[in-house]
């Protein structure tokens, strides 16, 4: 049995990307899946990251290392600043969802384009990508209706959608994707685009195989 890693989940829809991820790259690990998918609804409706907020997100990752996991993973991105907070009290590791990949994409260059489905994540992978680096050129775009094809079980809308926005990004040294739930969209996105697309599961699940 590999190690355990607590999988913290703002949507059902990030789930089967991130163990598709795991199957790939670290197939030992034993995942646990903790679902609040009230989340993100709460977080769309208060339109900020409350206290209130910060504490449902401390309280998934205590409740996975206490059922034993040695890493916890976030799969929702605009939770940031609560996971954060996280990272300092765990003595586990704690990643957030698209650390790892923002990482990635400045090794790229200084041009990157972000195609998002879920509005609060753009804001927040902005700041931390200019935390990284203050002078990095970012250009994004929310496409929320790709978001309410997933939902909805229309995964092929959901990646011709992406595609379609994709070159409004401009010319980019690299592409994220923002979600999870996104990755699936990857090959589609990549047809559209003449530069690498990340996807953050792959990144995160590298990463925190490496640090464990």
């Amino acid at each position: 049995m590999g190690a355990r890693i607590a999988l913290v989940h703002a949507v059902k829809v990030a789930i089967a990307p991130v163990e598709d991820a795991f199957r790939r790259h670290w197939p030992e690990a034993e995942l646990s899946n903790l679902l609040d998918d009230s989340l993100s609804r709460d977080r769309n409706r208060d339109g900020a990251l409350t206290p209130q907020l910060s504490r449902r997100i401390a309280s998934l990752a205590q409740y996975g290392i206490d059922a034993g996991a040695s890493g916890v993973l976030y799969t929702c991105s605009a939770f940031g600043d609560a996971i954060e907070a996280v990272k300092r009290e765990q003595k586990v590791p704690v990643l957030r969802p698209n650390e790892a990949m923002l990482e990635e994409a400045l090794r790229h260059g200084r041009r990157v384009g972000m195609l998002a489905t879920f509005a609060p994540t753009v804001a927040a992978l902005e700041a931390e990508i200019h935390v990284l680096d203050p002078q990095i050129n970012i250009k994004s775009v929310c496409v929320p209706e790709a978001m309410t094809a997933l939902d909805s079980g229309d995964k092929a809308t959901h990646d011709r959608l992406l595609a379609l926005a994709a070159p409004r990004l401009g010319l980019c040294d690299v592409v994220m994707l923002a979600q999870f739930s996104m990755a699936g969209a990857r090959e589609a996105v990549a047809k559209a685009v003449s530069c690498p697309v990340l996807t953050s599961p792959d990144s995160a699940v590298l990463r925190l195989r490496e640090l464990l």
